[in-house]
């Protein structure tokens, strides 16, 4: 960390373009404090903590203002707030923003010597098949001989360890003081997830892009945006507020957003596609694919090609081996190490992740909206060679209650076993949720051969119990998470140990 006298960090911060401050509150006479901090979360604060700015976020359930006088109390420094607090401002000095989360993170990547300057750095955004890039990204790059770091929706990696992630994009100050650990630790490159949620709220201020990822556009999080166009835009701003310099953006052609990138930003994005057979576009052509992976040939647009064997399968992933790889390529990276890259790449916690138990073939996948839903279960079913496909799945509560339907036929229509089940309800009923689901089962035509079992525990064990040699089990919607959500509370529960427990009494009995 920096310390900063705070007319200095205001002065630092006022000079940036994006951002207005129409005032700075400071008692008459009174000598600017130092700064070293800013902190968002008024529980972290304990007491006589100085140099601490307390940043008054305003949360979709509680506003950071209202814990203004709670943080002085604690010692703080300065307050950031987006309107006066006339009963504070004669205690300590007041910075007034037009938006706090978004000047947090500028303010902290000041503080932190903004370590987004001193790195290469590569967002990958889209709906889905961020996380899963990010793993063969970082692969890449690390290949390459560059020590690698990764902030993304399962872990975040500072280049010596791995930490459990909370959210996809962490809010700004987390941002910027993993960027600091990073250059710590002498990583060069940082691989990042870019949500919508973070970059529409500002998480993302105070770092700048090289290079950018865009997968695809699908129907989710419209309880928050509201519609596909907003959500686009949420997205688009990426392209538009974040990159820097020479930019380069590796953009899937397939998707009908993405075209829409690629027409608006010709002169900085690279295509990819499996589907055109445009020279231009970086494409594949998949030689072999089995339950345990993909051998395919990359084709680039200067007719290049390139043989890997790919851990990943189905199409998606492909996608996703392509999109990483286009990216690597900007960046000149030999493609004897991209290749080396892919064919090393870790399996991705909650990505198709797979477990042969007694002739049956596994899978704990995060797939959660629709189109997530119909690829996975595409790759699975065009793979198995005998048996039943199987899949246990419930929608999350509070989030697109318009995809349930549309989720329960798409099961219905490629799986032959479906089991609904309970997912995050937070503050819905479960059960609503299952027969919003079920409804959609139904219409697709799987009558009789669904259940409900609300309980995820039991569900999953009641399809692994049920299922024969040489079916496949899909196990969808959480992924890696290791809780269930009820709104008011977690419990703890995950997908993966439910499984392993499952196979290991087996192997007892």
């Amino acid at each position: 960390m920096i310390l900063l006298k705070l007319k200095e960090l205001f002065n630092e911060l006022s000079g940036e373009k994006f951002l207005s401050l129409p005032g700075y509150l400071l008692k008459s006479g009174q000598d600017a404090p130092d700064v070293n901090k800013i902190e968002y979360d008024s529980r972290k604060l304990g007491a006589g903590r100085n140099g601490i700015i307390f940043a008054c976020v305003r949360g979709a359930t509680s506003d950071g203002h209202d814990f203004a006088d709670e943080a002085r109390r604690a010692g703080v420094c300065a307050l950031m707030c987006e309107h006066a607090l006339p009963a504070l401002s004669d205690s300590l000095p007041i910075i007034i923003v037009p938006n706090v989360r978004a000047s947090m993170g500028e303010a902290a990547a000041i503080l932190n010597g903004r370590p987004a300057g001193k790195l290469l750095m590569i967002a990958l955004t889209g709906t889905n098949g961020k996380t899963t890039s990010a793993y063969i990204t970082r692969s890449i790059m690390r290949a390459s001989g560059m020590k690698t770091g990764m902030l993304g929706t399962i872990v975040n990696d500072d280049g010596q360890s791995e930490l459990e992630a909370q959210r996809t994009t962490p809010e700004g100050p987390d941002i910027q003081c993993l960027l600091a650990s990073m250059i710590r630790n002498g990583v060069s490159c940082c691989v990042m997830e870019a949500s919508s949620h973070g970059l529409h709220q500002g998480r993302l201020r105070g770092c700048e892009f090289d290079r950018a990822g865009f997968s695809n556009l699908t129907l989710e999080h419209l309880e928050y945006h509201g519609d596909m166009e907003n959500y686009f835009a949420a997205k688009r701003l990426l392209f538009t507020e974040y990159m820097r310099g020479g930019w380069a953006a590796s953009v899937n052609a397939d998707d009908e957003y993405g075209a829409r990138l690629l027409a608006e930003f010709p002169e900085h994005s690279r295509g990819f596609s499996l589907k055109n057979h445009d020279g231009r576009f970086y494409r594949c052509q998949v030689i072999r694919e089995d339950i345990r992976g993909t051998d395919l040939d990359i084709i680039f647009p200067d007719s290049g090609r390139l043989s890997v064997r790919s851990p990943f399968i189905g199409a998606h992933n492909a996608s996703n081996v392509l999109e990483s790889a286009a990216i690597a390529d900007s960046l000149h990276v030999p493609r004897e190490k991209i290749a080396l890259g892919i064919e090393n790449t870790a399996q991705v916690p909650g990505r198709l992740e797979r477990f042969d138990i007694d002739g049956l073939s596994v899978f704990v996948d995060f797939a959660h909206s629709p189109d997530g839903l119909e690829k996975v279960l595409s790759t699975l079913s065009g793979l198995k060679k005998k048996g039943e496909l199987w899949i246990v799945w419930g929608a999350g509560g509070d989030r697109a209650p318009q995809k349930r339907p549309v989720a329960g036929e798409i099961m219905a229509r490629i799986a032959d076993r479906v089991v609904i089940t309970m997912d995050n309800p937070r503050s819905e009923n479960p059960e609503d949720i299952a027969h919003q689901v079920e409804a959609g089962v139904i219409s697709g035509g799987q009558a009789g051969r669904h259940e409900i079992i609300l309980d995820r525990r039991e569900a999953i064990r009641s399809a692994l119990r049920k299922a024969q040699p040489g079916d496949v089990v899909l196990i969808a919607g959480k992924g890696p998470e290791n809780y269930i959500d009820f709104g008011d509370r977690k419990i703890p529960f995950s997908d993966y140990r439910t499984v392993l427990e499952w196979a290991q009494e087996r192997q007892v009995r």
